[in-house]
């Protein structure tokens, strides 16, 4: 009966169309459009030379946006990078390339692209603790290390002029792990799109940088297969814990303790040799200091009196202002107290530098005159670079240093972010990759002595691989490669880090 049934739909349904008058097929809909997709402008290409270590190195500049894709082909955003490439390079799989980055979160690369390691920097007077006159320009780098390996400068998503896609929110990158995802794609691209997959591969991460570049070194190996050969972390953290943290947590004022003392030495507050100075400092904080404030409420009044006076003098601020901060003093605070009596406040990036305070009777240091000093300057430096040197021409301005990428996600619910156990995973599974740790002794925004202590607690690192990790100090701050001696210094700690990290 089924059968007969479908027989019988069928042949009404023959019957009915031969019997239906004609019927106008209504025209098909032509196919939507789709929207052209954005592309990057045309990248800037120019030649140049300059001299380092007495030879003169001829070299490719590139100016370019490097569009990123999602799984479905659609970009997601747009990196723009500066990369240095020698010409006379006789074989790119020999020739080391290193990817730099600053932090913030939302910092460019402007810092290190024109303060340390391209074959330009910005002309700053003296020691690097007084503004340039206005307009600052660029002089050629002489101090580069562009001679023993090719540079690029990367600004993440929202800085300079990198930006997410019109139909991609921003703050889909503004995150530990986004950030550390899209980083690590424009690298593998970068490479890919150069042939550089046999060449050997360096990170440099400056301040928050240290953070991207202890996650991508995991990332890259995990994810892509890219072994590195060496990681910088310049003026770098690994744990927020030890810049911030609870009220009851002394691990902060034990790691602030000798950029206290190497700040009032410098400015005369105490006297002795540097050096001896600060190492003693680190010794008490660490121990005498740090077995004292675990007491807590227990420590006996007599014992607290003795303390102040010590640390009174590490730092030169009088015993009385430790006790009535119970021995702990907020570097903000010091910033203000130390040069109080002349009016003046200690910068935070870079506490060589002291400025009228404008507020003597401020309990706390309202900006940071070392900042003021180096923002502008490397602004107009890096745009008239831009512009005027590579012709590179844009609308919208670039971002050397912005808030847009807040709120930053963290992704550390209850806890403080910390990549100490990724660096780890990744020298471990990568016995071969080097580090370099590189600290400014008077950096009051990331102590040397906090990264220090994070390599000392990094956690299932194999005994005989701590060999792989050598640390560099420096008389200046956050920035100390904008003191002439300490530039000298980085170039030559850092060919010998590359150099001795090749194959």
């Amino acid at each position: 009966m089924r059968l007969i049934s479908l027989l019988l739909l069928a042949s009404w349904t023959v019957a009915s169309a031969a019997e239906a008058p004609a019927k106008t097929e209504p025209k098909a809909e032509p196919p939507a459009k789709e929207e052209p997709q954005e592309t990057p402008a045309p990248p800037v290409v120019r030649d140049a030379s300059v001299v380092i270590a007495g030879k003169t190195i001829p070299y490719r500049i590139t100016a370019a946006k490097l569009q990123l894709k999602r799984d479905d082909g659609k970009p997601s955003a747009s990196i723009f990078h500066v990369s240095y490439e020698r010409k006379d390079a006789p074989d790119l799989a020999k020739r080391p390339v290193l990817f730099a980055f600053n932090g913030g979160p939302g910092s460019s690369s402007v810092w290190l692209h024109l303060g340390m390691l391209g074959p330009k920097r910005i002309d700053l007077p003296a020691d690097g603790t007084a503004a340039p006159a206005p307009p600052s320009r660029v002089v050629d780098n002489p101090e580069s290390i562009l001679d023993v390996c090719d540079l690029v400068f990367i600004d993440p998503v929202s800085t300079g002029y990198s930006r997410a896609d019109k139909d991609t929110k921003a703050d889909d990158f503004h995150g530990v792990e986004e950030d550390i995802s899209s980083v690590g794609d424009f690298i593998r691209r970068w490479t890919t799109e150069h042939g550089r997959w046999a060449s050997p591969k360096f990170l440099l991460g400056e301040s928050y940088g240290g953070i991207r570049a202890a996650g991508l070194a995991d990332h890259l190996q995990s994810r892509f297969g890219m072994n590195l050969n060496g990681v910088v972390l310049l003026s770098s953290l690994l744990d927020f814990r030890t810049l911030s943290a609870d009220a009851a947590d002394p691990l902060p004022d034990l790691v602030y303790l000798p950029a206290y003392t190497a700040t009032a030495l410098y400015h005369g507050r105490l006297q002795g040799d540097a050096e001896a100075k600060i190492a003693e400092a680190r010794a008490f904080a660490f121990g005498e200091y740090a077995t004292a404030l675990l007491q807590g409420s227990e420590l006996p009044a007599g014992r607290k009196q003795e303390l102040a006076a010590k640390l009174a003098a590490f730092t030169g601020i009088e015993p009385a202002v430790w006790l009535a901060h119970d021995l702990r003093l907020d570097p903000a605070f010091f910033r203000a107290e130390l040069l109080r009596k002349d009016g003046k406040v200690v910068g935070r990036f870079d506490a060589r530098v002291a400025w009228e305070s404008g507020d003597p009777a401020a309990a706390t240091a309202g900006y940071d005159p070392s900042y003021s000093l180096a923002f502008g300057a490397f602004s107009t430096a890096l745009l008239d670079y831009l512009g005027r040197d590579l012709g590179w021409k844009e609308d919208q301005p670039y971002e050397i240093l912005t808030r847009k990428v807040q709120p930053w996600r963290w992704n550390a619910d209850n806890g403080y972010v910390n990549l100490s156990d990724r660096l780890a995973e990744a020298m471990r599974d990568n016995p071969r990759l080097k580090l370099l740790v590189m600290c400014g002794d008077r950096d009051l925004a990331t102590p040397a002595d906090g990264i220090a202590y994070s390599f000392r607690h990094l956690p299932g690192l194999p005994p005989a691989l701590r060999a792989n990790v050598g640390f560099s100090r420096y008389a200046g701050g956050h920035m100390f490669y904008l003191n002439p001696p300490d530039r000298a210094k980085t170039r030559a700690d850092l060919v010998n880090f590359i150099q001795s990290a090749c194959p």
